[in-house]
Formats: C-alpha cells, structure tokens, sequence
C-alpha cells in the first residue's frame, strides 16, 4: 500500500494512501452483491440482475461510493498502522481520485496523539507523610462509634436548644411576605450543627424551647440552584413542637458486641479498630505520596493536548457521572432539573478535570516508554487471575472478553511507570 504522512502545525496531519486495483474489484463485487438485492429490473426477477446488465444500465460507477465504504474501513487502519501514528479522534477523508482503471488516492486529515517533552520525573522531592496511628485518633473513632449507638430522648419543658440537640419543629418560608415552594414542612426532625438548611437557620434555632414560636430573617446564598431564591433576603415562621437530645450509652462489653457482632469486648473492638485505622492511615499517606510525585513529574513535562482528547475523556467522565446518578435512582434529566444545571454546563466542568487526566496518562506512557517498561507475562498472568477471581469467572473466559490484552498491558504499564516515580521519590 502507498502511504504517505505529512504532519502539519501542532498534532494535526494529512495522511495520503491508496485503495489498489486488487482491493478495489474486492470492494466493487461484494458492492455489487449488496445493491443487486433490492434492484427492479425489467426482464429480471429481483435481486437476479447479472452484473454485465447492471453495468450497462447503470454504469459501473454507480458502485464506486458503497464500495468505498465497504473497503475504507478495512484500508484505513492498514493505512494508520503503516504510517506509524496514533489517531485520536475520527478523521475527516476526502476523495482524491477515483479514475477507472487507477488506484483510487485518498486523504485523512488527521489528530494525533501529541508528543511529550518529559522533564525531571526521578528523584523527585516530595513532603514526608505522616502514617502513625495516634492513641487519640483510636480513642476518637472510638467515641464517634459510641456516639452512633446513642438514643433520643425529649428534653425537659424548659430546656433550650444546643449544637448536636434534633429540634422536631413546623416551618413555613416567605419571600416578599408570599409563601414560596418547597419552603414548607410539618413535624420536620432537624439535627442543629447537620448543615442540612442554609446559612444561620439551624445557628439561630440554638437556644430554642419547646412549644416557641419564632421567626428567623434570612438570606438564600448567592449559588443556590433555585434561581428565584438564589441571594434573595426571606423569613421563616418556625413553630417547635419538642426538643430532643442524645443520650450516649456506656462503652462496656455489652454495648462493643452491639457496635460489632465479631468482637467480644471493647479490648477487641479497641484492637479492632486500631487495626483499620493504622492500615487505612498507611494507605492515605502512600496515596498522598504518590498522587505528589505524579503531580510534580506532570508539571514538569511539556505536551501540546488536542482539544479531541479532552473532549473524548470529558465524554467518558459523564458517562460514569450517568452511571453513577442511575445507581442512586435518578437520570441525568432529573439530576439538571434539580441542580438548575445543563448537560453542556457539566461536560465544561468535566472538561477541567478531564485535561489534568489526559496529560497526567499521556505522561505517565511517556515515562514508561522512556523506561522501556512492559508487563511480564507473569504479571499479565497475575492480573488476569485476579479479575477472574473479582467476576467469578474462567481465566480463559476473561482473556477472551479482554481480546489482544493491551488495554491490560497498558494499565499495567502506566502502574510500573508510577511505581517508578514512589520508588525514585525523595521524602524531605
């Protein structure tokens, strides 16, 4: 195949190739095949016209555009391939000559996948992190813990309100002296200190007692995602029914047990607990690590991103926002119609996001190119088994789904290229 690449400004290219004689008649007959099914020629029954009569009738040029579209898709991979590139967005082909009897000649004006400069990327410093596990950090999951298992009970006729109290109140919100929507509930139990209402409600309910009434002057913040109330000064009328503090039990054996059914005592639960937090605290401080090394080494390498790469990754990221939104039970439709936000608004959000990803992937296959890091076979082998036993499933039944495995092998190319960094990092 005659291939021709002509990079041009930034990481856009034309890519010149030709269909030959011998592809085009392949392309020309399964054409012919496809169109003669649905033909009403007269003297022939459907779908039976010979290919001398088509020709005749019809011209064989008349087959040149399905052809061309069973055969590019066949051609232009085998083109990219030959070229040595890395498309990364779809390309926009134009015909260059389609002469009977000649090659057919077309162009790609093709987004490639940009180069990286990379930067110092070993031995970098970065902040020592603090993984040891403080007696106090135990002893305050340990409270918070207890604290769940609390009870509440009414206070006293009498007694005020206070940070950490559930005030069970009726209230009636009023803008411009007018009642507006959603402002309005009955019976409504309200921790104070939750920071489920805006600003000052739940400040100006401390101090409360029951059976008061009181009128509470506010104001909507500037972002609220009502438009109509957004920044907007209004008044709640607050009637409060009762009072309700919490009532922590005793941290003895009895109440470790109900904590967690595995443990015997609060020594084991304290051993327990220890346990996951030292190991969770290990884990926070490695993750901070590296995300830090990752950070700097991105920083300091050089790549032009083509807008196509953000876009496609801010696709994905939206994607996974979608999926994530069904598992709570609601659509993206229902997610915009109650933030007040659009579908074009999040994708530029995501696209934020979604540039320091690119570049932080497009970096990290750029050290471990310059590495020349590639996965072992043992490792492959080692990663496969672990996702057969994640899905219940065959070893041989994943490496089927998983196809020629380089989207594998470039996962676990990129998880070498970061353990190079953490092993390389300095700590100061």
């Amino acid at each position: 195949m005659s291939v021709k690449w002509e990079k041009q400004e930034g990481n856009v290219g034309t890519l010149t190739f030709e269909i030959t004689q011998e592809q085009i008649k392949s392309g020309m007959d399964r054409a012919f095949k496809k169109v003669r099914k649905t033909l009403n020629v007269p003297g022939f029954r459907k779908g039976k016209v010979p290919r001398q009569i088509f020709n005749q009738r019809f011209g064989e040029e008349a087959l040149y555009q399905d052809a061309l579209d069973i055969l590019l898709p066949e051609v232009y991979p085998q083109a990219v391939e030959e070229a040595g590139i890395d498309p990364v967005d779809t390309p926009q082909v134009n015909i260059e000559s389609m002469e009977p009897g000649e090659n057919w000649v077309l162009t790609a004006e093709i987004t490639v996948k940009p180069e990286v400069k990379l930067g110092d990327y070993k031995g970098l410093e970065v902040a020592k992190q603090d993984g040891e596990l403080k007696d106090e950090e135990v002893e305050e999951e340990l409270k918070s813990m207890q604290e769940r298992q609390a009870d509440l009970v009414v206070k006293d006729d009498g007694e005020a309100a206070v940070k950490g109290d559930t005030v069970v109140l009726d209230f009636e919100g009023f803008k411009d002296g007018e009642p507006f929507e959603g402002g309005k509930a009955e019976n409504y139990s309200l921790e104070l200190g939750s920071g489920q209402f805006i600003p000052g409600f739940e400040e100006k309910l401390e101090g409360v007692k029951a059976g008061e009434e009181k009128e509470l002057e506010l104001t909507f913040p500037e972002e609220y995602h009502a438009e109509d109330l957004a920044g907007q000064a209004v008044v709640f009328k607050v009637n409060v029914h009762e009072i309700k503090t919490k009532e922590v039990p005793e941290l003895d054996d009895e109440l470790a047990k109900d904590i967690d059914s595995e443990v015997e005592t609060v020594a084991e639960l304290k051993e327990k607990v220890t346990k996951r937090l030292k190991e969770a605290k290990e884990d926070a401080a490695s993750q901070a690590k590296q995300d830090e090394v990752i950070q700097k080494a991105v920083e300091n390498a050089e790549v032009d991103i083509p807008h196509a790469m953000i876009h496609h990754e801010a696709d994905h990221l939206m994607s996974h926002f979608a999926q994530d939104l069904q598992a709570q039970g609601l659509t993206p439709e229902l997610y915009y119609q109650f933030t007040g936000q659009t579908a074009e608004g999040m994708h530029d959000q995501f696209e934020k996001d979604a540039e320091k990803r690119v570049k932080m992937n497009l970096v990290l296959e750029a050290i471990a190119d310059a590495e020349k890091i590639e996965p072992t076979e043992e490792a492959i082998d080692e990663e496969v088994s672990e996702l057969a036993e994640k899905y219940g499933m065959e070893k041989d039944a994943v490496r089927k789904a998983l196809g020629d495995l380089s989207e594998l092998k470039a996962d676990l190319k990129i998880r070498k290229a970061i353990d190079l960094l953490v092993e390389s990092a300095v700590e100061k």
